[in-house]
Order: C-alpha cells, then sequence, then structure tokens
C-alpha cells in the first residue's frame, strides 16, 4: 500500500529536538500522509459505528434470539466503536517494508509500505490503511530478524506520547533498505529505549516491541497444552496476554459464542496490574480471575497454617474423595414403603426405590438428580394404578402430599450444599476414612478441626469439586415455582380463551384460540426469575493460567474441568515454584492428565538489568543449581545497593524526590513496615507499594526495596525462602536496594 506523496493535517510527529535529524521531512512525509489518511477514515468510521450503533438500539427489542441478536449486534459495534476512540492515530504500531525489488518509496527505501495498526482498518476506496497485527500477513511486523528477514527490507517502529509520535525506530535488513532512514540505524533500540522506561499502576502498552522469539510463541496454535517456561523478566506475562488476543482473533473454535478463553492469574494485584492490556488489543470479552474467584468461599479463605495438612488437601486423590462423600447420599432406601392415594393403595418395594435411584444418567448434579428421582418414582406408581384415566400430574401432586413419601426421599437424596459435604469431611472422621481409605489414622487426625467451615485456600478445589457434582441446591425449588407457575398460566388462560369464545360469532377464527402451542406461546416462564448464571463455571474453549508453576494437583483439577478442550496455555517458571518443582513440565502435567504438551523456553530477561541479576542468579542457585535463569539484555548502569533497615525512609525520599514518575515497591515478608522508620513516607504516596513476595510475583516496579530478606519463605528445605528472595530482587527494572537488619 503506497502512501500518496503530500501529508495533509496538522503533523503526527513531535519529536524532542534532540532528534531532529529524524525530523527531516525526507524521512517522515510518507508517514505523514499515510497517518492522515488513517486519522480521516478513523473519524468517518467513528460517525458510522455511532450512526448504526443509535439505529440499532432505536430497533424495537423483540423477543428471544431476536433480542439477543440485537444485544450482540450492539455490544459488537460499542467495543469497536470504543477501541477507536480509546488510540486514534495510535493505533499504528509502524511500518514495515516488503522487499519487491523496486525502487525508492519514499521515507523507508524500495519496496511496498504496509502499516501495521492494533486492528485492521479499511478506507471506503476499499484501500487497506491498516493490517490488523494478528493477521498472518503482519507476522513478520514482529517476527523478522537479520539472520531471517521474513521478506523485508525494513522496518519503522512508531513511540506514541499524548497522540503524537515522540520517537521512532528503523531497523534495516537489507542494503536496499538503507535509503530513507535516520543517520542513526540502532537496531532493535525501539524495545531497549522501552525497558528502561518508567513504570505505572497499570502494565505498559508493549505491543509495538513485542520480540521475534515471544512472537512465534503467541501465534503457536492452540490445540493441546503449550507450556511457556522462562525465568524472570522473560516476558512470560506479556506473552500470555497478546496469545489470548490473538487466538481469539485467529482460531474460529475460540470465539466468545464457543466458550471464549478463561485468563488465570496468580493474585488480584496481578489482575489489577495487567487489567488494561486485553481492553487495548479489542478483547473485552475475556473472563479473568484468580483460583480463589472460582469459588465463594475463595473469597475469605485464609492461607492453610499446617504444611501437613496442606500437601494431604493438595492431591487429586482427595479432590477424589468428594464423588463418594456424595454418592453416600445417592443410596436408595433399604426398605419398602406403602403409600395411600385417592386412587389405590400403592407399595413401594425396595426394587421399585432402586429403579427410581438409577434414573438420572451419569453426570447429572446431584441436586438436579432428585427431581428425576422422583419423577421415575412418580412414573413407576403410576403403572401400578389399574385406572388409566388418572392423570399423572395429579397423582403426583397426591403423591408430593403424602409426608412419609417425600420424607424417605429427602432422607436418602437430600438437597446438599458444598461447603456442608466438604465440612463434614473435616469433623466426622468415620465419614473422611470412609471416603479417603487411603489416609493412616494420624492424617484422618490431622484433617479434622474444630470449625469444618473455617475454610483455607488448600480446600477450594474441594469445594469447587463438590459444588460442580452437586449442582445448585436452588435449582429444584426454582423449577417447581417455574412449572407451578406455568401451570396456573395455562388455566388461566385456558378459561380466558374458553370466555372469549362464548362472546364470540365467529367461530373458525375464533376457534384458533384453542390450538394448544399457542397456549404455550402465551405462558410466561420467566415469570419465576432464575440464578444468575456463573460467569466462571464453564466450559471454556481454551484456559490461560500464569505462574503456573505454583498450582497443586487439586488445583489443577479446578481448570480442567472448566477446559473439556484441554487447550491451554500454561504460562511458569520452575525456579519460581515456592513448593519446588523437581519434574519436568511434561511429567506434571501427565500426571494430571495432560498428555499432549509442547514446551516452548524464554530464555532473555528483557526487565532485570544485568547488575540485579548477577546478585539474585547465586540466591536461587543455591537452593536450585539447575536453575533456569534467563540472561539479561542490558545493563542499567546503577549497582545493587545493601543497606542498613533504618535507611528504609532515606530510600524512599531520595528516589521520590528524583523521579516525578515511576514506581516503587517495599517487599517484605509480613506486606507491612508496620514499625520500620519507613511507613510514613509509604503512606504519603501513591507510587510506593508494599507486598509480600507472594503478592509481587508478575509486577514489575522501577525501585525494589526488599527489606530483611533472610525473613523470607519457610519451611526447611530453604527452598522457598530462596524463591522469595530471587522473585523480590527480579522485580526491580532500574534500581534494587536490600535493607537488612543485620
Amino acid at each position: 500500500m503506497t502512501s500518496s506523496p503530500t501529508p495533509a493535517a496538522p503533523s503526527s510527529f513531535a519529536l524532542p529536538g534532540r532528534l531532529a535529524a529524524k525530523a527531516d521531512p525526507s524521512l517522515i512525509a510518507a508517514d505523514e500522509a499515510h497517518l492522515a489518511a488513517i486519522g480521516a477514515s478513523l473519524a468517518q468510521s467513528v460517525a458510522d459505528f455511532t450512526e448504526r450503533i443509535d439505529a440499532a438500539r432505536r430497533q424495537a427489542g423483540g423477543i428471544g434470539q431476536a433480542a439477543m441478536d440485537r444485544d450482540l449486534e450492539v455490544h459488537r459495534l460499542t467495543a469497536r466503536l470504543r477501541t477507536l476512540q480509546r488510540f486514534g492515530l495510535d493505533l499504528c504500531l509502524g511500518h514495515m517494508v516488503l522487499d519487491t525489488g523496486g525502487g525508492d518509496g519514499g521515507g523507508g527505501g524500495g519496496g511496498e509500505h504496509v502499516y501495521v495498526g492494533r486492528l485492521g482498518l479499511t478506507d471506503r476506496a476499499g484501500d487497506r490503511l491498516l493490517l490488523d497485527w494478528r493477521s498472518p500477513a503482519a507476522e513478520p511486523f514482529f517476527g523478522a530478524t537479520h539472520a531471517r528477514p521474513m521478506g523485508l527490507t525494513s522496518r519503522r517502529r512508531y513511540r506514541w506520547t499524548a497522540g503524537r509520535i515522540s520517537d521512532y525506530w528503523d531497523e534495516v535488513f537489507t542494503d536496499a533498505g538503507l535509503a530513507g532512514h535516520a543517520a542513526a540505524l540502532d537496531d532493535q533500540s525501539a524495545f531497549i529505549a522501552s525497558l528502561g522506561s518508567n513504570r505505572s499502576a497499570r502494565m505498559r502498552d508493549v505491543l509495538g516491541t513485542i520480540q521475534a522469539d515471544q512472537d512465534a510463541i503467541i501465534r503457536a496454535g492452540s490445540r493441546g497444552a503449550l507450556v511457556v517456561d522462562g525465568g524472570p523478566g522473560t516476558g512470560k506475562t506479556v506473552v500470555a496476554l497478546h496469545r489470548t488476543a490473538y487466538l481469539l482473533y485467529a482460531d474460529p473454535r475460540l470465539g466468545h459464542r464457543r466458550g471464549g478463553v478463561l485468563f488465570v492469574g496468580p493474585h488480584q494485584p496481578y489482575l489489577a496490574y495487567v487489567g488494561d492490556v486485553l481492553p487495548s488489543l479489542g478483547e473485552e470479552g475475556v473472563r479473568t480471575c484468580t483460583l480463589r474467584d472460582l469459588v465463594p468461599e475463595g473469597a475469605t479463605a485464609t492461607v492453610e497454617a499446617d504444611p501437613e495438612v496442606a500437601q494431604l488437601k493438595a492431591t487429586a486423590a482427595m479432590v477424589g474423595a468428594v464423588e463418594p462423600a456424595i454418592a453416600l447420599y445417592e443410596e436408595p432406601p433399604s426398605e419398602g414403603l406403602a403409600v395411600d392415594t385417592p386412587w389405590a393403595d400403592l407399595w413401594v418395594s425396595t426394587a421399585d426405590w432402586a429403579e427410581a435411584f438409577a434414573a438420572p444418567e451419569p453426570g447429572t448434579p446431584h441436586n438436579e438428580g432428585r427431581d428425576q428421582v422422583w419423577e421415575a418414582l412418580v412414573e413407576i406408581l403410576t403403572d401400578k394404578v389399574d385406572d388409566a384415566d388418572v392423570p399423572p400430574e395429579q397423582l403426583g401432586r397426591a403423591l408430593r402430599g403424602d409426608a412419609d413419601l417425600v420424607g424417605t426421599l429427602t432422607r436418602a437424596w437430600p438437597l446438599l450444599e458444598a461447603a456442608d459435604v466438604v465440612g463434614d469431611l473435616w469433623s466426622v472422621p468415620a465419614y473422611l476414612r470412609r471416603c479417603a481409605p487411603w489416609l493412616d489414622p494420624d492424617e484422618v487426625r490431622a484433617l479434622q478441626r474444630a470449625d469444618p467451615q473455617a475454610f483455607t485456600t488448600a480446600d477450594l478445589p474441594l469445594l469447587d469439586a463438590a459444588r460442580q457434582r452437586l449442582g445448585d441446591p436452588e435449582a429444584s425449588r426454582r423449577r417447581r415455582r417455574q412449572e407451578a407457575s406455568a401451570a396456573t398460566q395455562r388455566q388461566q388462560i385456558g378459561e380466558a380463551v374458553d370466555r372469549i369464545l362464548e362472546a364470540g360469532d365467529d367461530v373458525d377464527a375464533l376457534s384458533m384460540l384453542h390450538q394448544e402451542d399457542l397456549h404455550e406461546r402465551l405462558v410466561d416462564v420467566d415469570a419465576v426469575p432464575s440464578a444468575d448464571p456463573d460467569a466462571l463455571a464453564g466450559p471454556f474453549a481454551h484456559v490461560v493460567v500464569d505462574e503456573a508453576q505454583e498450582l497443586t494437583d487439586a488445583e489443577w483439577r479446578m481448570l480442567l474441568s472448566r477446559c473439556p478442550s484441554r487447550s491451554l496455555t500454561i504460562v511458569g517458571d520452575r525456579a519460581q515454584a515456592r513448593r519446588g518443582f523437581a519434574e519436568s513440565w511434561q511429567e506434571r502435567l501427565g500426571r494430571i492428565g495432560l498428555d499432549h504438551v509442547t514446551l516452548a523456553s524464554l530464555s532473555i530477561n528483557y526487565r532485570t538489568p544485568a547488575e540485579v541479576m548477577a546478585e539474585a542468579e547465586p540466591v536461587i542457585r543455591a537452593a536450585l543449581p539447575d536453575a533456569n535463569v534467563p540472561t539479561s539484555v542490558r545493563a542499567g548502569g546503577v549497582p545493587v545497593e545493601h543497606r542498613p533497615h533504618t535507611d528504609l525512609d532515606v530510600v524512599l525520599d531520595e528516589w521520590l524526590s528524583a523521579h516525578a514518575e515511576g514506581t516503587a515497591c517495599v517487599i517484605t515478608a509480613s506486606g507491612s513496615v508496620d514499625g520500620v522508620r519507613g511507613s510514613a513516607v509509604v503512606a504519603a504516596s501513591s507510587r510506593v507499594r508494599v507486598l509480600t513476595p507472594e503478592l509481587s510475583k508478575g509486577l514489575e516496579f522501577d525501585l525494589a526495596v526488599v527489606l530483611d530478606p533472610d525473613a523470607f519463605g519457610d519451611g526447611t528445605d530453604g527452598i522457598a525462602g530462596a524463591v522469595d528472595r530471587y522473585v523480590a530482587m527480579t522485580r526491580a527494572t532500574q534500581r534494587l536496594v536490600v535493607l537488612t537488619t543485620g
């Protein structure tokens, strides 16, 4: 796509004086013209989308599928409009020049200029102005290297500030690409320059500087499980987020109406940090959560204090104990029962009970299964009534009024709550022994507790399994209320139709009112409200999980139950596992049932300066000699400082005074600086956070202050403490200060 030679409108470039050479019109004229065309097209697109949204909203709402389709169209158009309005011209990431063997195209050497953006954009004449970054044709913009140019002569990446280009970088791959570029050709400088920039409370936009090794993983297929393994600063989270957006664009199996994508992060500070990334990539429908969010009890669950208990609950076998725990409440009565009805005296034999209890299909949630047991029981007893004219619904009402029959069914197949089932395991030793016979007496005693429902994070996988196996205990009651409401409406509609027929003259027309399907269309089945669906229950077409090295086998069960396709992106670093990770990824995942596993490794540390890694590497290797420690791509020029803990306020004051922007974090074992002289400084600045090593995972800060690292971690093997120190130290992007009490 070749731009017109004359730029229009105000300049899109705002280069500082030190970059005056890059402002040469011969270098940017083609970009100016193309960006002007993009601006005009964007303005027209915004107007068009606004008009289409207004028109769609003015349409009659309709009912059923028509209403849903209209709402989906409004949502789609609104999401596109928000993306256009959010970025404007900075939708454009840069351009690449294809090696077509042609002459000078202006502003970047000979060849066709192709502009790449956050989304695709075409003008009214059908000319492509922006190529969506996720399209196959845009791959060279990210993947080209000097060793593998992928058909490019050059590439230009922009840096945008306040809606204008504040810098750009040219990378030249062939001699033909030298013409029309800035004199200072510093390959990969777009990316290197971004590494030292100030951080904020939200992950910065890095789409324009995705590297070739990262892009290859982002564009990998979605079948099976892809493990992205890499040490601190290698861009694992960047890959996970951009891969999510890419797969939703490129893989039709993952569309929102086909299950969509679930993105699981390690903790809430992480989700807040990355919260803007997917919307900035045009994806607003991705469900994001932590493992705690998957069950209601996760909001208040505490950390399991006893490591032995935590280990016992971490196994897939313990989650498996939920099934026999519930099955005990699905055993048919062992005695028959006499039932009196207005039509006949009936006998429910043990064989009848067994037949009714076998009625639910495999996989039916327990609480929904009871309704199926009841329906089967009514059918069995209906067959025992000699009078064939007895309506089944009347017999059903009569049977429901029999207290002995209903009570016997309720005791044998009660409605259950997940919290009660799991709580009983920790308070009734005999129940636990029957459901988990592999436990020895000491382990059974260790799992008992005074308050059975004082749930910990180790209980969450069992609660999740129980909730999925049980289903909603209120579903049966709501269903009966809906059926009763529908029956009442049918009766009222029938009576109204009879009155209309009695008063009418046109027999042929009015007789249509007696048609049963018309009656059904008039019944409002939503008269009794239903429960809001659980948005995190799944199933999802693809699941992305970050910091996956920390997941136990039991926690993996929570995720796999929501991903029947077994299509996953698994991101982690074995060296950052607090409980240790002696296996390979294939061994760990094979144990939980994932047998189609592909491993992709990242080994370049783009975030952490070499000075910091030089001190962090020995910390982790002392506990894990074979740790996959990445190589830093840059030096920060600032040595690591070691100071007494009493200097905390001095360090923070100095940094805040010298840096008007950026973020700092004090990382402590307790996540609090109470009692330390710097707490007042922390309280006075929104740019300083206080976190534990665990809650700092996945985050990055310009300044990391590691407070009393000898207090980190727990356990006797030293792994947790070493991992915590390693994680804390590698959060720094510019400066690391270690404060000790010694």
